[in-house]
This record gives C-alpha cells, structure tokens and sequence, in this order.
C-alpha cells in the first residue's frame, strides 16, 4: 500500500470523483450497485486531474511501461503513460492480440478466466504502473501482475480510480504499492 500522505488538493479531487459517480442500484445483476463512471468521462477537467493525479504518484518509480487492464483500464492508463512518456502495453482478454502471447488464468467467484498479453511486450527490467478503473477482488490485477513478471518486467505499483475495499483485493497485491482515488 502506499503509504504517503494526500498532496495537496487529492482530497478535493477524491470529492469531485465521488459525486460524479454514478450508483446504479441491480446492476448488471439485483443485489450489485455498480459504479458508473461515465459521469466522469463526460467531464474533461475532472478526468484529466485523475488521469495526472494517477500519473503523478508514479512519476519518481523510473517506471518505464504502463500495462493497461481491458477495457476500461485502457481509458485511464493511455493518458498516464502518455504524461509519463513510457510505453503503453494492453492486457487483454483471451483471442483478442494478435502476436504471440502468454496466458495467465484466474479463479472467480465461479470458473476461472484469463488475460493475455503479448510475450514480447516488456523485457527483463521492465519498470510497471498497472492501471485500472477498478480494484475488486484483487483477481484480475494479481494475474496481471503474474503476466507483467513472466514477461521479465517488475510491478513497480497499480493504480485505480476505486478501490471497493470491502472486497479486500489489495491482499492479493500485497507486497506491491496500491493507489486509489476513492475508496468504498
């Protein structure tokens, strides 16, 4: 976990966030309140203090690569690794690159799924920020971090706009630092 304090203004910026995001109760099933950030997207200066803010708590990690989660860590990791002038790198689900690719499962709550990302996509030394939009269950980033380390590189930290901490998904990222805008 990062354990830094607030810069100045991140409260305020968890604040806006929050009231952008919309609750929508039953969704995609009864019981769920999904988090909808559409809300966000449609207000350009609110989503660029994210995307900097994200950017700027990984600025002094000499990270060299940002590794985006499909699909909507690719909204908010393009605009970091373009502020910290590194290379972007999609984790996609299975069939959907093209190159040669290696393959990481994970458990859910019921089956298992995986992610895929191109095998010559980092090397060894590979400094990584993943982001995402949202950490759950910690499922999805952990096997991204496996994938990211069997590439040869290093998570250096995540981040994401949410972290529903009542899912407890930063115990599957222990020993990497995790940055969140917002928590629930």
């Amino acid at each position: 976990m990062i354990t830094r304090s607030r810069p100045d203004g991140r409260e305020e910026l968890a604040a806006d966030v929050r009231a952008a995001i919309r609750d929508v109760p039953d969704f995609p099933k009864p019981g769920i309140v999904f988090k909808d950030i559409t809300p966000l997207l449609s207000a350009p200066a609110l989503f660029s203090r994210v995307t900097d803010s994200m950017a700027e708590g990984a600025a002094a990690m000499q990270v060299t690569h940002v590794v985006a989660v499909e699909s909507r860590g690719f909204i908010f990791a393009a605009p970091v690794a373009q502020r910290l002038g590194v290379a972007l790198i999609p984790v996609r689900k299975p069939g959907k690159l093209p190159h040669r690719r290696l393959r990481e499962e994970y458990a859910l709550e019921y089956g298992t799924d995986a992610l895929e990302m191109h095998e010559d996509a980092l090397g060894v030394g590979a400094r990584v920020l993943v982001v995402d939009d949202v950490l759950a269950t910690g499922g999805t980033a952990a096997a991204t971090r496996r994938l990211v380390e069997r590439a040869g590189g290093t998570v250096v930290a995540f981040t994401f706009l949410i972290d529903l901490t009542f899912l407890n998904g930063r115990q599957q990222l222990a020993g990497s630092p995790v940055d969140a805008i917002v928590e629930y």
